[in-house]
């Protein structure tokens, strides 16, 4: 570890020279492209040395605990040595943590997708929920908010909504999101106050490129047709609302929230872009996916991984067992504790597959 730590910050140190050359100063994208590199490379190379400064310390410490011949002196350098090993074993910790493989989508935007499941249209009310706690999480993390398709109820549900959600880092805080969400209380309709288990899905998928997901004409059939809503609503009597159909994945974009065109075609083609990178990233890695089961889950969207419970005000994450007892404020877009929780036990899981591959 140690010597990959000491390569990393030699090529920190390189980059910083060539970084304040007057060649790569006039040079806008290889400036870009060096800093980027630069600032990737930057917490691990300061952490690597205040564990050697911390390391130094510790030594002279103990060498001159060893030397002194005043007992209270001797107590006192004795002790200092012992925060520094102290210290020593925590920034180990956070070293070990930051040579972890960085995940490639994790600085990208990505496709927030909600469907409402089992529960009829008490399904659809918490999908519609589902899609506003996101919409208030995003609005407070600054992160960007772009409606692509929206099937309402005519209750004010949700049968299922595609949202663009773009900044940087949004899929990483997302991503945990993907999977089946349960929620059990009494429905406003029912008389007899029966408790109720209804189901909704989220599926987070990672921006991609064009590059990365190229879409060849011959592939797709793009229809037009005119946007509707729930009870008639949002009706448009000109044809822009877009539907791309890809036929070697069977994959079905629509896209009816703009009235122009234009911008239909261009939101549907992104999110096509995203479901193609995400269909063939998963059959790229299914065989990783088998061999390496993570604490937090496959993100598998079948697998159920929250409860949210009225009744007790209660917000269970069954893949790490974290209970929260805040509903409304979870449902009010406060997330950050639980999706902390999960990036968290993430890394546990990779540090202990690292350490069992030692």
């Amino acid at each position: 570890m140690f010597s990959k730590l000491k390569a990393i910050a030699e090529k920190y140190d390189a980059l910083s020279e060539k970084l304040a050359s007057p060649e790569t100063i006039a040079d806008v994208a290889a400036w870009s492209r060096l800093s980027k590199e630069h600032s990737d490379l930057e917490e691990v190379t300061l952490t690597y040395r205040e564990y050697l400064k911390t390391q130094e310390e510790m030594n002279a410490a103990n060498e001159e605990g060893e030397r002194e011949t005043d007992a209270e002196l001797k107590a006192m350098l004795l002790e200092e040595g012992q925060a520094c090993r102290e210290r020593l074993a925590s920034l180990e910790e956070q070293l070990k943590i930051l040579l972890l493989p960085k995940d490639k989508n994790d600085e990208r935007g990505c496709t927030l997708e909600i469907r409402g499941g089992a529960g009829g249209e008490e399904a659809a009310l918490f999908a519609y929920e589902l899609y506003r706690m996101y919409m208030s999480y995003c609005e407070k993390h600054r992160f960007g908010w772009e409606v692509v398709d929206m099937n309402e109820t005519e209750l004010g549900g949700m049968k299922e909504v595609v949202v663009n959600v773009s900044g940087r880092g949004a899929y990483k805080r997302l991503k945990y999101e993907s999977g089946v969400h349960r929620v059990q209380r009494v429905p406003e309709t029912e008389s007899q106050g029966r408790l109720h288990t209804s189901t909704a899905t989220v599926a987070v998928l990672p921006e991609a490129e064009e590059i990365e997901a190229v879409v060849e004409e011959k592939d797709i059939r793009v229809d037009l047709f005119r946007s509707s809503g729930a009870g008639g609503q949002k009706v448009n009597k000109t044809e822009t609302a877009i539907r791309i159909t890809h036929f070697p994945t069977g994959i079905v974009v629509t896209c009816q929230d703009e009235r122009s065109q234009l911008k239909n075609k261009e939101k549907a083609f992104r999110v096509l872009r995203a479901r193609l990178y995400d269909y063939y990233n998963n059959i790229r890695s299914s065989a990783e996916a088998q061999n390496r089961k993570s604490l937090v889950g496959t993100g598998d969207r079948s697998e159920r991984i929250r409860t949210y419970n009225f009744p007790q005000s209660r917000v269970t994450d069954h893949r790490i067992g974290l209970s929260l007892y805040s509903i409304d404020a979870f449902m009010m877009g406060e997330l950050d504790e639980m999706i902390d929780a999960l990036a968290r036990a993430d890394r546990e899981a990779q540090l202990a597959a690292s350490d069992g591959a030692e």
